[in-house]
């Protein structure tokens, strides 16, 4: 896809929100190759929400039971709001069809156990008391149907003397040591500025829950997916674990300045930062014949990245004259023709801007049922070249109710009315 316009005709435009730039796409078919995947989705927040979202992007079913009262603690996160609907659960739930659902009680349990038993995934992110309590556990719903694919996404996994511990990114990233890591030299942990931990479970949740559905192509066997918030946190840092592991150096915390690359950090020009890669002996080597002095690379002290790290403190200082004397363009674009790797330091508002991804699809507007343009993020996967469609916006709460309960559990009409009297269903037009 590619996406033309000029700055005049932007200008002449009336844009009341950021959002208002980007192309407007209608739902599509979109990608199939998960068709046929039934998923049903208790979660809420981010974290299974995202990994069921990236089954959905890539073709599965996916039915999100939310709670009548309220639905998915997501729906309240914020301002901001679109109309008064959370733009944070906007971001992580398109394509999929929501059927509100009280499965606290016999009746409503009866229903979910009829929609697992056309599922072929399950995603919950309960802990393992709580899940087991409302008989929503591995056991529980894989007796309904053995060959499930039970997924769950905890803070802290299935076992150990943690499992019951109630867990948010915030707390993920805490325990994982990221934070420790994060933020300026002797200044304060910094949380990382995007819900990391759980993005990363749900990315992780997703890959279990397609490698266990090859498999079960073999064997017929379903399987227990048990993801961690703060194992996948943790696995984020395994190149500096692993490094501590095997030479007792702890890393702390230095702005970004500190890599096993010498020359990896933010630098300052004339006017904006810029980020500056040297990861190699050539791009050294190059940096310094682009910028006009390679007698400085051929330095018996700089020879090696080893060298260079001893010397990191002389190096960064140099390079840091040099560049404030000109401006991030000029650089940007001298070190672009040398085929070095640099690049600008982003705010978000220019990382929406970006023509090339955009035109990768990374960023658009989908119409929903009320007619609103819901912002969303691409899943930044193509396949064959070309981006991703979504099937539809994030659904209203109810919005599928009947549809579901008259599609795969057969209720009629009667008894859903029934049910949404008694409250133990929502419908989106009762």
């Amino acid at each position: 896809m590619s996406i033309e316009r000029s700055d005049q005709q932007a200008a002449a435009q009336d844009f009341h929100l950021p959002a208002d730039r980007l192309p407007l796409r209608q739902a599509g078919p979109g990608f199939d190759l998960l068709a046929g995947v039934r998923v049903v989705d208790l979660t809420t927040s981010i974290a299974g929400p995202s990994g069921t979202m990236l089954l959905a992007d890539m073709g599965a079913e996916v039915i999100k039971v939310e709670r009548p009262d309220g639905g998915d603690d997501a729906r309240s996160w914020g301002p901001p709001f679109l109309d008064g609907e959370s733009l944070w659960f906007a971001s992580v739930n398109r394509s999929k069809k929501s059927v509100a659902l009280d499965f606290s009680n016999a009746v409503g349990l009866d229903l979910l156990y009829r929609l697992i038993s056309k599922a072929d995934i399950v995603f919950v992110n309960l802990p393992p008391r709580v899940a087991k309590k409302l008989k929503v556990d591995a056991d529980s719903l894989r007796a309904v149907r053995p060959d499930l694919i039970y997924v769950s996404i905890t803070g802290f996994g299935l076992s150990g003397s943690r499992a019951d511990w109630t867990c948010y990114d915030l707390i993920a990233e805490g325990y994982s040591g990221i934070m420790d890591v994060t933020g300026a030299a002797g200044g304060e942990p910094q949380k990382i500025g995007a819900p990391a931990a759980d993005m990363l479970a749900g990315q992780d949740a997703a890959f279990g829950a397609v490698t266990a559905l090859y498999a079960r192509k073999v064997s017929g066997k379903g399987r227990v997916i048990d993801v961690a918030l703060v194992d996948s946190m943790t696995r984020l840092l395994s190149c500096r674990i692993t490094s501590y592991l095997g030479s007792g150096d702890l890393p702390t915390r230095s702005g970004g300045k500190d890599s096993v690359i010498a020359i990896y950090q933010t630098f300052e020009t004339a006017d904006e930062p810029i980020a500056l890669a040297l990861g190699n002996d050539n791009l050294w080597q190059r940096f310094w014949t682009a910028v006009g002095d390679p007698a400085y690379a051929e330095a018996p002290a700089f020879r090696t990245n080893v060298d260079r790290r001893k010397e990191r403190e002389t190096i960064v200082a140099r390079i840091t004259a040099l560049l404030r004397t000109k401006s991030r363009a000029h650089w940007l674009a001298l070190l672009r023709e040398a085929r070095i790797p640099a690049g600008p330091i982003n705010s978000v508002a220019d990382v929406v801007a970006d023509e090339t991804l955009l035109a990768r699809g990374m960023f658009y507007r989908l119409s929903d049922a009320n007619g609103r343009a819901v912002p969303q993020v691409g899943t930044g996967i193509q396949i064959d070249g070309k981006p991703g469609t979504a099937r539809s916006a994030p659904p209203g709460l109810g919005a599928h109710t009947d549809e579901v309960l008259d599609g795969l559990a057969g209720v009629d009409e009667e008894q859903r009315r029934k049910l949404f009297e008694q409250r133990i269903i929502r419908r989106r037009n009762p």
